[in-house]
C-alpha cells in the first residue's frame, strides 16, 4: 500500500463494512457459517504452496528485523502448521453455535416469561503480532459468534496473514456471507493500530494478542473496550509433595515443547526440601537441553546455572531460559507468583491434594493447572476449536477467548396482553 493513503478514510470505511456485515450475521444461519469455515478450510489446505511462499517473505522480513529464535518460530508456517490451521477452522465449523442459545429461562408471577439468550457482540478489532495463524483463528471464532472483525496483522507477518486472509474471504463468498465480515488492514502503517483504538462508532471491543508493549499501548490508548491478553509469566512451583517422575516430564514439556508461546513455563518455584532431590534433576536435564537457568543463591551451586538477579522474575522469556527460586512453602510460593505474575497460567506439582486446593483456590490466575504442562494453555486444547487469545482480566471473557466468549446476551420478554399493576 502506497505511502500517500488517507489512513483515518480507510479505517472509517472498513468500519462501516464491518458494521454493516455484522448486522446481516447476527441473523445468519449456523449453517451458512459452518459452510464458510469448512470452505476456508478447504482453501486453506489448497493455498497450502502459496501461503508457505508469502510466508518465507515474512521470514526474510522477520530476519532482517533481527527477530528473535523463538519470534521466528512465532512467525514460521510449514505444511504441518498449515494443516494444524485447517483443523482448526472445521473444530470451530462444527461446533456448537453459540448464538441464540438460551442461557436460562424462568417464569414470573407476573405472567412473564423470560429467556436470557446469546447474542454476538457487533464488530471485533483484533490486533496481533507475529503468529500469522492468528488470522485463521480469530476470523473463525468471530464468524461462528456471528460477528464481523477486523484483522490487524504484524508488519512481519503481512505477506502470510494476507494469504490466509484471502481463504477466509473465499469461504465467506461461497456460503453466501458478505466479504466485510472478515477484513484484514491492507497497511503496515501503525497509525491504523491507533485509528482502530479510537474507532467508537464502529468497534464494539478490541482483543490485543501480542507481547507487553503492544497489549500496554492498547490499553492506555484505547477508548473501545478492550479484552486484555496480557503477556505469560508462567509459573510452576515444584512442591516438597511433587511426584519426580511427572515433574521432569512436566517441566521439561511446559519449558521447552514451544518456548515462544505464551503458554510456556518462564520461572521455577521449588520448595527448599527437595531442592537437592527434584529441584537437582530438573535443573540439570533443563541444562542438558541447552536451556539458559537463572539460579538464585540456593540453587546457583548447581553447575551450569547463571546468577539470578531481581530482573529475572516477573519475565517473559519466550526463549530457551528460565528462572529457578527456592521457597519454604506454598505460601511463599504463592506470594511469588502474586507479586510477580501476570494472571495468565500458572502450576503446582504435588500429590497432596490439600496443598493443591490452596493453590488452586487462592491464587486468582486465569487458568491454574495441576500436575500438567502448561503448554495446555490453549483455547485448542481446551475443547474450543481455537482461541483469540487468553484474556487475563476479570470483565465479560477470562482465560482462552473462543466463540462462545465473543458472545453476550439479551433477554427476550414474553407476556399475553400483560401489564403491570
Amino acid at each position: 500500500m502506497t505511502q500517500d493513503v488517507n489512513i483515518p478514510a480507510m479505517m472509517a470505511e472498513i468500519g462501516q463494512q464491518a458494521r454493516a456485515a455484522a448486522a446481516e450475521l447476527s441473523f445468519a444461519s449456523a449453517e451458512r457459517k459452518h459452510a464458510a469455515l469448512i470452505s476456508a478450510a478447504d482453501a486453506v489446505w489448497a493455498n497450502r504452496d502459496k501461503i508457505i511462499a508469502d510466508n518465507k517473505l515474512d521470514l526474510d522480513y522477520g530476519r532482517e528485523k533481527g527477530l528473535s529464535p523463538a519470534m521466528m518460530d512465532r512467525l514460521m508456517l510449514d505444511e504441518d502448521r498449515i494443516r494444524a490451521m485447517q483443523d482448526g477452522l472445521r473444530a470451530v465449523a462444527d461446533q456448537k453455535d453459540p448464538v441464540g442459545e438460551v442461557i436460562t429461562e424462568w417464569d414470573m408471577a407476573s405472567g412473564l416469561h423470560i429467556k436470557r439468550v446469546r447474542t454476538p457482540l457487533g464488530v471485533i478489532g483484533v490486533i496481533y503480532e507475529s503468529r500469522p495463524n492468528v488470522t485463521a483463528d480469530a476470523g473463525a471464532l468471530c464468524l461462528k459468534a456471528g460477528n464481523a472483525v477486523i484483522l490487524r496483522g504484524g508488519s512481519e507477518s503481512f505477506h502470510s496473514s494476507g494469504a490466509i486472509h484471502a481463504c477466509l474471504v473465499q469461504g465467506l463468498k461461497d456460503a453466501g456471507l458478505p466479504e466485510a465480515a472478515i477484513q484484514l488492514v491492507p497497511t503496515r502503517d501503525r497509525t491504523a493500530v491507533s485509528e482502530m483504538l479510537t474507532m467508537t462508532d464502529y468497534i464494539d471491543v478490541i482483543v490485543p494478542r501480542g507481547g507487553k508493549g503492544l497489549v500496554g499501548l492498547v490499553q492506555r490508548e484505547a477508548r473501545v473496550p478492550v479484552f486484555a491478553h496480557l503477556e505469560g509469566i508462567v509459573h510452576i512451583y515444584i512442591d516438597k509433595a511433587a511426584d519426580p517422575v511427572k515433574t521432569l516430564n512436566v517441566v521439561l514439556n511446559a519449558k521447552i515443547r514451544r518456548t515462544g508461546i505464551c503458554g510456556a513455563a518462564e520461572c521455577l518455584l521449588i520448595h527448599e526440601d527437595v531442592v537437592d532431590t527434584i529441584g537437582q534433576g530438573v535443573i540439570r536435564a533443563l541444562l542438558d537441553k541447552g536451556v539458559t537457568v537463572d539460579a538464585d543463591m540456593k540453587l546457583a551451586k548447581i553447575d551450569g546455572t547463571s546468577p539470578a538477579n531481581s530482573e529475572h522474575w516477573g519475565r517473559e522469556f519466550l526463549d530457551m531460559e528460565i528462572a529457578a527460586k527456592t521457597v519454604g512453602s506454598v505460601e511463599e510460593a504463592m506470594d511469588h507468583i502474586r507479586q510477580y505474575g501476570s494472571n495468565h497460567t500458572d502450576c503446582i506439582m504435588t500429590e497432596d491434594q490439600a496443598t493443591a486446593d490452596l493453590f488452586l483456590t487462592r491464587l486468582d490466575s486465569a487458568i491454574l493447572m495441576h500436575n500438567a504442562s502448561t503448554q495446555f494453555a490453549d483455547g485448542g486444547e481446551f475443547g474450543m476449536g481455537a482461541e483469540i487469545g487468553i484474556a487475563t482480566g476479570k470483565m465479560h471473557a477470562r482465560g482462552p477467548v473462543g466463540a462462545e466468549q465473543l458472545t453476550s446476551f439479551k433477554y427476550i420478554v414474553t407476556g399475553d396482553g400483560t401489564i403491570r399493576s
